[in-house]
C-alpha cells in the first residue's frame, strides 16, 4: 500500500523536497535514507505525511516502536485535518501491523472498522480495495467463507483505478483463496498471472510485491507443489536480502523449510527454522507459531515424540498445532485423542478450507478406523478422496491411497489396502516426499504381514526402516520413556503373550480383541523395536527389560 508523500499546503520548500527524497527512497528500498528524509522534514514541521513515511520506514528497519507511534500519529493527524480517506489508509496499514507484528487480532479488527467508517462516504478509491484486501487475509485466515468475495471486490477496483500494486496482490490472495477451497488450476492461474506481472515490473510498491510472492508459496505449500514452491521461496529470498527485510526473510524461510523437510532435507529444513523463529518471536508476534508448528512436526517425524508433543501443545490455538497434536496421539496408538484433536482442526479450518481439510481428514479416517467406528471413518475417507479427486494433484491422491489402505486393512479388506497402499507407494515416491514413502510402506507391510506373506513383509519393513534411519528417524525416544522402548502398554501386552508363546488367535482371545487388531500390534512393535521377527523383539524387550 503506497505512502501517501504528496506535498501539502503547511510545508515549507524545505520540508516538501524533503519528503519527496523520502518517497523516492521508500520506492527504492533505501529504508535508511527514507527514515533521514522523513525524520528531517518533521523537523521543518509536523505533518502526517512525513510521519506515515516514517513508519513505514521503520517496519521494514524492524523498529517497532517508531513504526507504530509514527502511524498512530500520521491518523490522528490525518482525521484533524480532516482527510478520511488518508486516515483510513493509516488505519488499514495500523491493523495489518498489528496482527502480524504483534499477533493482536482484535486490535486489528477495531484498526479495520475505523478505516471503515472512514470511507463509508467517500467515492470508490484504492483505499476501499486495500480494506478489502486485509479483511480478506484475516477471513482467509479464519477460514470464513467471504474471503473471496472481498478479494474480488479488491481485484475489481485496482483493475477501475489502474492500480497494479492493489491489482496483482488481490489477483495472488484471490489465487490462493482458490486454492484453499480446491480450485487448484483456478487459483494457480491467478497466482501465476500475479507472478509475471511481478516479474515483468508492472507492481512496483515492494510491499505489494512482497505480499504477493508470500501468498504463492503458501498456496504451493498447501498442494505440495514443492519445485513451484522452492523456486519461489528462493526469489523472496533474494528480495528480502537485496530490501534488508529481516521479518519477512523470516517467514520465507519458515515455509521453505517446510518444503524441505517435505523433500526428506531435514538438517537444512532445521537449520532455516532455527534460524527463522527467534527473527519471528520478536518482530512478528503473528507468524512465529508457523515456525514452532513445523518444527514440531520435524520433530515428530524423526520419532523425537515427547519433544514434540510439547511444541505442539504450546501453539495449540494455531490450527496446524492441533493437527500435530492429532499427529502424535495417532503415532502414540492414542486414537480416541487423535480423533478429538482431528475433530477440532476441522472446526477451526472450517469446511470452505478444502485442501486444509486433507491433513486432518487423513488422522480422522485412521483413528476411527482403529477404534473400530468403521462408517464414521468411511465418512471422513469420502470425504478426503472428493478432495483429492477435485485437486489432483499426485501428493494429495497418494494421502487418500494411504487414509484408504489403512481404513480397508482395519476393516479386514486386505487385498484393497494393500492395492490403495502400493498405489500410494508409487504416487509418494514419484513426487519425492520420502518420509510418506517410507511410513506408507510400513502400512503396507503390516498388509503383507496379514495376509500372511510374512517374507514380503519382511523385506519391506527393512527397506522403510532402512530409509527411515536415512532420513535421521530415531527409533528410540527419550529416558524418560523408561524401559517401554516407546511401545504403549497395549502393545507390551501383546509382545509379552507372544514371549509366553501364545499365537495369534490365543492372544486375540484372551485381550478380547480380533486376529487382525493383534497382527497390527504385532507390526507396530516389530517397527518400533527394528526388529525383523517376533524372536528378535522379545530379545529386545526383555534385555531392556520392558517385559
Amino acid at each position: 500500500m503506497k505512502v501517501s508523500c504528496e506535498p501539502v499546503t503547511e510545508a515549507g520548500p524545505a520540508e516538501r523536497e524533503l519528503l519527496l527524497a523520502g518517497g523516492e527512497a521508500l520506492r527504492r528500498g533505501d529504508w535508511g535514507e527514507a527514515r533521514e528524509r522523513f525524520e528531517g522534514a518533521l523537523q521543518e514541521c509536523e505533518t502526517p505525511e512525513a510521519l506515515e513515511g516514517l513508519g513505514m520506514a521503520a517496519q521494514w528497519l524492524v523498529d517497532r516502536e517508531t513504526q507504530f507511534a509514527a502511524l498512530e500519529r500520521a491518523y490522528r493527524l490525518y482525521r484533524e485535518r480532516p482527510s478520511p480517506r488518508d486516515a483510513a489508509r493509516v488505519a488499514i496499514q495500523i491493523a495489518r501491523d498489528y496482527r502480524t507484528f504483534r499477533g493482536e487480532t482484535a486490535i486489528a479488527t477495531g484498526w479495520l472498522q475505523r478505516a471503515r467508517d472512514l470511507l463509508s462516504n467517500e467515492k470508490p478509491a484504492s483505499e476501499h480495495g486495500w480494506l478489502a484486501l486485509c479483511e480478506a487475509e484475516i477471513a482467509h485466515a479464519e477460514g470464513r467463507l467471504p474471503a473471496r468475495e472481498l478479494t474480488s471486490t479488491a481485484v475489481d477496483l485496482g483493475r477501475l483505478l489502474s492500480d497494479a500494486d492493489l491489482e496483482m496482490t488481490a489477483l495472488a490472495l484471490d489465487g490462493l483463496v482458490l486454492v484453499n477451497e480446491g480450485k487448484v488450476a483456478e487459483g494457480m492461474r491467478r497466482l501465476d498471472g500475479s507472478a509475471a506481472a511481478i516479474v515483468g515490473g508492472d507492481v512496483q510498491d515492494l510491499s505489494a510485491i512482497a505480499h504477493a510472492c508470500c501468498y504463492l508459496i503458501f498456496a504451493c505449500e498447501r498442494v505440495s507443489d514443492f519445485d513451484r514452491a522452492g523456486q519461489w521461496c528462493e526469489r523472496l529470498a533474494e528480495f528480502c536480502e537485496r530490501y534488508a527485510s529481516k521479518p519477512l526473510f523470516s517467514v520465507c524461510r519458515t515455509h521453505y523449510a517446510g518444503v524441505l523437510m517435505f523433500r526428506g532435507l531435514w538438517p537444512q529444513a532445521e537449520q532455516e527454522l532455527r534460524l527463522a523463529a527467534p527473527e519471528l518471536e520478536t518482530n512478528s508476534a503473528g507468524m512465529a507459531g508457523d515456525a514452532s508448528v513445523r518444527l514440531a512436526e520435524l520433530r515428530r517425524r524423526q520419532g523425537r515424540i515427547a519433544e514434540a508433543q510439547e511444541i505442539f501443545a504450546g501453539v495449540e490455538h494455531h490450527p496446524d498445532g492441533r493437527l500435530g497434536l492429532a499427529r502424535v496421539a495417532l503415532d502414540r496408538g492414542d486414537y480416541r485423542a487423535a480423533a478429538d484433536h482431528a475433530e477440532q482442526y476441522l472446526r477451526q479450518v472450517g469446511n470452505g478450507a478444502r485442501t486444509r481439510r486433507v491433513a486432518g481428514l487423513g488422522v480422522q479416517a485412521c483413528a476411527f478406523a482403529a477404534l473400530g467406528e468403521a462408517d464414521r471413518a468411511q465418512d471422513a475417507l469420502d470425504e478426503l478422496k472428493g478432495i483429492a479427486a477435485d485437486v489432483d494433484t499426485e501428493p494429495l491422491r497418494a494421502s487418500a491411497l494411504a487414509a484408504e489402505g489403512v481404513t480397508a486393512s482395519a476393516a479386514g479388506d486386505l487385498l484393497r489396502a494393500r492395492h490403495a497402499l502400493e498405489d500410494a507407494v508409487t504416487l509418494y515416491a514419484r513426487s519425492g516426499m520420502p518420509y510418506e514413502c517410507a511410513v506408507t510402506r510400513v502400512e503396507l507391510a503390516r498388509v503383507l504381514a496379514a495376509s500372511g506373506r510374512t517374507d514380503e513383509a519382511n523385506t519391506l519393513t527393512a527397506r522403510a526402516t532402512d530409509a527411515l534411519e536415512q532420513l535421521g528417524v530415531v527409533f528410540k525416544l527419550p529416558p524418560a520413556e523408561g524401559a517401554s522402548l516407546g511401545l504403549t502398554g497395549r502393545e507390551l501386552e501383546v509382545l509379552a503373550l507372544v514371549a509366553d508363546g501364545l499365537t495369534d488367535p490365543q492372544i486375540a482371545q484372551r485381550l478380547v480383541i480380533s486376529e487382525h487388531t493383534v497382527h497390527r500390534h504385532v507390526s507396530n512393535i516389530l517397527i518400533k523395536l527394528s526388529c525383523s521377527s517376533r524372536a528378535a523383539a522379545v530379545k529386545r524387550a526383555a534385555s531392556a527389560g520392558a517385559i
